[in-house]
């Protein structure tokens, strides 16, 4: 049975919970992922005791099996920046190509509070789903990396 899960400031993650959710994220993220201390920060991030900030933890569960996950995190800005940022998004490779990341997405989409940004790379092939859930590319990311 197909249900949602959010953590948050309000409703945390076991250590075991989190454990599950950052080895998930660093499994099914693939080349798109990052160190599994990263993904930690991030979840770490959404569950924070911030009354304006923080954001929250997503997951797709069938059973007692995690499906699906996203991390947003609050930036606490608004107007010049995106109030949000999703970080991570993955389905377990089993589930892919049957609704169950537009449905995380929106759902995601639904309980963010304000505009939502996110970085994809160009040949990751959730950029279409990210399209057409609205999303668009009006800037050119740069960074400056130390």
């Amino acid at each position: 049975m197909i249900e949602t899960k959010i953590f948050d400031a309000v409703n945390k993650p076991t250590n075991h919970e989190k454990e599950d959710i950052v080895n998930f994220l660093f499994k099914s993220l693939q080349e798109y992922g990052d160190p599994k201390k990263d993904i930690q920060k991030a979840i770490d991030y959404s569950i924070k005791d911030f009354i304006s900030f923080g954001g929250f933890t997503m997951l797709i569960m069938d059973d007692d099996k995690i499906v699906g996950a996203t991390v947003i995190n609050e930036t606490g800005m608004g107007g010049y920046i995106p109030e949000n940022i999703l970080v991570y998004i993955a389905t377990h490779k089993d589930y892919r190509g049957k609704g169950l990341g537009k449905l995380l997405m929106q759902n995601a989409i639904d309980h963010a509070k304000g505009d939502i940004a996110l970085h994809v790379e160009a040949n990751n092939p959730a950029k279409f789903l990210y399209e057409k859930l609205g999303f668009t590319n009006p800037y050119l990311e740069m960074r400056l990396k130390r």
